[in-house]
């Protein structure tokens, strides 16, 4: 079977965990769907109106994290570590069952979600996929922070840059091509804070489920977690991981090249919703594997994962 044609699970994927800043247990399962349906999170303990479709146009709030909600105003939060798992491993169509309001945070990065994915192993169709081919160059701008998104031959590059005063995290930046790179460094990548924002992360509702369990806790010039860093650029390749699972949000995979230095959820939903107010920005293209190489989904994860 071609890459290049839509995948699903084939076996159901199940995880519990505490939701980073809703501190509340939640179980997901993940089932197999149909080709065309695309990713559909279910709210299993809600009888009516409880699809949610990751859309960049459901997002409703970015603040430090991203969250889709329906017309009924149900909502899940967190999504994108899931989103980006999904991502990298190119499942197309997939069934999110979940009995609460915010995806586990796990061990805060995509790790554990790649991990029982692949143990689900994947059916793969004759249905070919769809991908989104920029035309045109779109930037947002907020103050210092900005973002921008142009056209790629083939792939799809993220160029990343972080500035932080604090001595560990510093001006960290990061680029990579998602289809050929290996991204094992980018999905093992936790979330991450400064130790001097908690409180008033924690005053404004938020990270009632945080730990050294499931973030990188920065203090001063040290890391307060035992064992460190999983990686040098483990600051902004989290980041990355964030951008991939938050670019999901269009339903497609993407042959892009996108710049962002200071960016977050905000700044990548706000890009997205810029880009597809004209339809002269982009293109969704159906893929042959006639007339596209293989490496424009080539996964390399799958050893370095698994």
């Amino acid at each position: 079977m071609s890459i290049l044609t839509q995948k699903t699970i084939k076996n159901p994927v199940k995880f519990q965990g505490v939701g980073l800043h809703s501190g509340k247990i939640a179980n997901v399962c993940l089932k197999r769907s149909d080709p065309d349906t695309g990713i559909v999170f279910k709210r299993t303990d809600l009888k009516n109106n409880n699809l949610v479709y990751p859309n960049f146009m459901n997002v409703s709030n970015t603040s430090l994290n991203t969250t889709i909600s329906n017309n009924n105003g149900v909502k899940i939060s967190t999504i994108e570590h899931l989103m980006g798992a999904l991502f990298a491993l190119g499942i197309d169509n997939v069934i999110i069952e979940i009995d609460n309001e915010e995806v586990p945070i796990l061990d805060g990065s995509a790790k554990e979600f790649i991990k029982k994915i692949i143990s689900a192993e994947f059916e793969v169709s004759n249905k070919p996929i769809k991908i989104i081919k920029i035309n045109k160059k779109v930037t947002f701008k907020d103050g210092e922070k900005f973002i921008s998104i142009e056209p790629s031959k083939l792939s799809l590059d993220i160029d990343f840059q972080l500035k932080y005063n604090n001595e560990i995290i510093g001006n960290q930046k990061n680029e990579i091509n998602v289809y050929s790179d290996d991204l094992e460094d980018v999905l093992n990548s936790r979330t991450f804070c400064l130790y001097e924002d908690i409180e008033k992360i924690k005053k404004n509702g938020l990270a009632k489920g945080g730990s050294l369990e499931n973030a990188i806790v920065v203090k001063d010039n040290e890391i307060v977690n035992k064992g460190g860093l999983r990686n040098e650029k483990e600051f902004v390749n989290h980041k990355i991981l964030d951008c991939i699972g938050d670019l999901y949000t269009t339903g497609y995979r993407m042959i892009a090249n996108l710049k962002c230095s200071q960016g977050g959820h905000y700044l990548t939903n706000q890009i997205l919703r810029k880009l597809f107010e004209d339809k002269d920005n982009f293109s969704i293209i159906e893929i042959q594997e006639k007339n596209l190489p293989h490496n424009l989904i080539k996964r390399s994860i799958f050893q370095a994962i698994a």
